[in-house]
């Protein structure tokens, strides 16, 4: 598209941005409050620190959804996940049993599904300023928190790292002087346990510690039913399993089990030193998430259809005895991961206008998880894994900040990480064709070590050439190193010699080198006290690598794909109106997205034939082509008379491609969309009633909508089938909150799913259709109640 092109879109997007803002009323999320010096309601406000300083949310000019704690418990917000219900196109998804712990993260239609360490995250996960390097674990519970940060577009200048799509930068709570605490329990739905508690201390007049421990476990809301047993004299005379109970169900899939600790240490003698000192540790066991079967295709899968229920399955995770399984087993239903991590954050001051910041972290976990691939009892299109994944990440950040005189603020500094993985894997596959036939069982084990590093200098200029105006520009230069060592061998560790190539991977290691200069350039107007203006273009990259998941050797020598890049266009507005008790935010955005990396489904081209000519077992991310995305915000804060709040978002994306590459053309069309859904929505709308010595009530409510999104085509041996949707869906949850009149006790009741929704998490496991005829989905959680009791001291 040409460049004048691009800025009459642009110019299109802000004008319907502001027909749009006319329409909405009142819509966008709300903000923390600092107190104010009027009585008057107002909408609350936030300082945030996208800009490496602190600076008001209304002043900052980016497109940040920025919540606080007292928003997040209004709103029984507990992890990460649930934050996109709130934050205009964003969308977090707990990944279904194949992908273990971890979370799909995308802003604007940018993000990262798989949770292998050998591919980057396109949305960066952050804690307080701690750079999370990876997916696995990323389901984190919001544990003593003071903010929430949603920073949506290119972040490569702004942030420890590239983070293309955008960055979510999560904020404790800081030890502070003086002793206080919290506990809180919850009971509900399914035997819902949930206990939280905070604790306080001053030490000596410079020393704060602060202690916070949580624990959660509910029972799993997906039936794990034992297919011999419920059909029993079936005709593919699948048996029962001894030990089933009489009910016939083995598991309850979709468990929550959690639990972990965190603690600081805070030295703070002045105004020139603040030191914290963070370590923290969680610990995660329980069932697989809450997959059923979405698709099935009777021709292979013995002329019978394995969906269960709408909360039901009939995968078993069993394998009985064949090829290098020399006898029957079960691969694990559950999820364990244990993970640890310290930090350090110092800031000096050197002068009234000048410091120096210095985050140092290192952490580490360990995953292990079984998968039933096929997701069916069907022992002769089975395909089964075990899964045990380490990780050790080192990660040091510098800052430099100064001003120049009273219009000049800066920042220069330097990022550095390095990662080492080791991902052990077996793997079962049997349903290659001809089914049933043990020469072609790909039985394999794998133990590959991942080795990454990243080097970066960044810096910030924040300039104000006039009153009323400032001019912020940012450049980032990275440069990145990753190899992938293939260990493929026998179970025992013996010589693997199979048909399809896979034992000749063993030994063979995979690189990649790359770097990338990033750049920001912004320009913000003040009109009034109430009125903000901006526009920004900016850049940002995500690593290139190397094929994690080759089955043959064909795939890995030709799976090495480059880095994806974007150039976004960004103009904005942020308004406080009608004496601060109306916020409204608008931006309109142009991203131009080049050689994006996806998963492409068909590795005809990779193992050396034309596209579509498969089927062949294919798990590879590859540049899929080149594309367009552009796209309205709103978000909108109210607060019209004392007690009343109402916060809702609102946003539209839309875009096409623009090439498609010949690795992806035969999972890809250039006509299918580039991404999905078109529209996203919230609502929330609570009233605090004082009712005098008997403390207050407060009724909240709140409404999400998410537009119909597609999850792909199935192809079945090279033929395309026609696009799938998952329809929308409106949620909604209702919670009614007593507290005394002290505000130190309150008692809460809450319903989440109100109107019980049925409703499929928006990512599928296909990888094996064309093989078993079987796909996956995680289905959303029905409706729950609980019950909470908070303290505070």
């Amino acid at each position: 598209m040409a460049k004048a092109n691009v800025n009459n879109s642009f110019v299109r997007l802000f004008a319907a941005a502001g027909t749009a803002a006319i329409a909405l009323g009142i819509t966008a999320p709300s903000y923390a409050q600092e107190a104010q010096a009027d009585t008057a309601p107002t909408t609350n406000e936030i300082v945030v620190t996208a800009q490496f300083r602190e600076q008001r949310l209304q002043d900052t000019p980016l497109s940040i959804t920025a919540v606080d704690a007292a928003l997040l418990a209004s709103r029984n917000q507990t992890d990460i996940s649930q934050i996109a219900a709130q934050a205009p196109n964003v969308q977090l998804t707990q990944m279904g049993a194949a992908f273990g712990s971890s979370m799909a993260a995308y802003i604007r239609g940018i993000g990262q599904y798989d949770f292998n360490p050998a591919y980057e995250p396109g949305v960066g996960i952050y804690i307080d300023d701690v750079y999370y390097a990876t997916l696995t674990g990323s389901v984190m519970d919001l544990l003593d928190l003071d903010r929430v940060e949603v920073l949506r577009g290119p972040q490569g200048t702004l942030t420890g790292r590239n983070s293309i799509g955008g960055a979510i930068k999560l904020f404790s709570a800081k030890p502070t002087a003086g002793d206080s605490g919290t506990v809180e329990a919850t009971y509900g739905s399914r035997n819902r346990v949930d206990l939280r508690a905070t604790a306080n201390f001053e030490l000596t007049e410079n020393l704060f510690a602060r202690l916070s421990g949580v624990y959660k476990r509910q029972e799993g809301y997906v039936d794990q039913v034992d297919y011999g047993c419920e059909n029993p004299g079936n005709a593919l005379g699948i048996g029962s399993n001894a030990a089933s109970p009489s009910d016939c169900v083995t598991a309850k899939l979709g468990e929550r089990s959690y639990s972990g600790i965190r603690g600081s240490l805070r030295y703070n003698p002045g105004d020139n030193l603040d030191w914290i000192v963070t370590g923290d540790y969680t610990y995660e066991n329980r069932t697989n998430a809450a997959g059923v079967i979405g698709a099935t295709n009777p021709v292979l899968t013995g002329g019978v259809d394995f969906s269960c229920g709408r909360f039901c399955t009939y995968a078993n995770f069993y394998m009985p005895a064949g090829g290098q399984a020399t006898q029957a087993y079960y691969s694990p239903n559950t999820t364990k991961f244990e993970g640890w991590g310290v930090s350090s954050n110092l800031t000096i001051g050197l002068g009234d206008n000048l410091n120096v910041q210095a985050i140092t972290a290192y952490r580490r976990y360990d995953q292990v998880f079984g998968t039933d691939d096929d997701y069916t009892p069907y022992s002769l299109i089975a395909g089964a894994g075990y899964n045990d994944l380490s990780f050790k990440f080192f990660s040091q950040e510098l800052r430099l900040n100064g001003q120049i005189g009273d219009n000049i603020d800066w920042t220069i500094g330097g990022f550095y990480n390095n990662q080492t993985s080791v991902y052990f894997t077996r793997q079962d596959i049997r349903y290659i064709v001809p089914i049933g036939n043990p020469a072609l069982f790909l039985q394999f084990q794998g133990d590959d070590p991942v080795r990454a590093n990243s080097k970066a200098a960044f810096g910030t200029v924040i300039f104000r050439p006039v009153e009323n105006m400032t001019v912020t520009g940012g450049l980032r230069y990275t440069k990145e190193h990753k190899d992938y060592t293939f260990v493929r061998t026998q179970w025992d560790g013996g010589t693997l010699t199979d048909i399809f190539g896979v034992g000749a991977l063993n030994g063979s290691k995979a690189n990649y080198d790359g770097d990338k200069v990033d750049w920001r350039l912004s320009v913000d107007y003040r009109f009034s006290p109430e009125v903000l203006a901006y526009a920004t273009v900016s850049t940002g990259f995500k690593g290139g690598g190397v094929t994690a998941r080759p089955f043959t050797k064909n795939q890995a020598v030709n799976g090495t794909f480059d880095p994806e890049t974007l150039r976004a266009y960004e103009i904005g507005l942020k308004t406080d109106l009608f004496d601060r008790k109306v916020r409204l935010n608008l931006s309109g955005f142009y991203n131009d997205y080049k050689n994006i990396q996806l998963p492409i489904g068909d590795c005809s081209v990779l193992d050396g034939f034309a596209p579509g000519t498969g089927p062949f077992p294919c798990a590879a991310i590859q540049n899929a082509g080149d594309g367009e995305m552009y796209g309205l915000e709103a978000e909108f804060a109210a607060s019209p008379i004392e007690g009343l709040d109402i916060d809702a978002s609102l946003s539209w994306i839309d875009g096409k491609w623009k090439r498609i590459d010949v690795a992806a053309q035969g999972a890809l069309r250039v006509e299918d969309p580039i991404t999905t859904p078109a529209w996203r929505g919230s609502l929330g709308i609570q009233y605090r009633a004082d009712l005098g010595t008997s403390g207050s009530i407060t009724p909240r409510f709140d409404l999400s909508y998410v537009g119909k999104q597609t999850i792909g085509r199935l192809i079945n041996g090279g033929v395309f089938g026609p696009l799938d949707y998952n329809p929308s869906i409106t949620l909604g949850n209702a919670r009614l909150t007593w507290r005394n009149e002290d505000e130190n006790l309150s008692i809460s009741l809450e319903v989440q799913n109100l109107f019980d929704k049925y409703y499929y998490l928006p990512i599928r496991f296909a990888a094996v259709y064309s093989f078993v005829g079987t796909s996956y989905s995680n289905v959303g959680r029905p409706r729950e109640w609980a019950v909470s009791v908070r303290k505070t001291f």
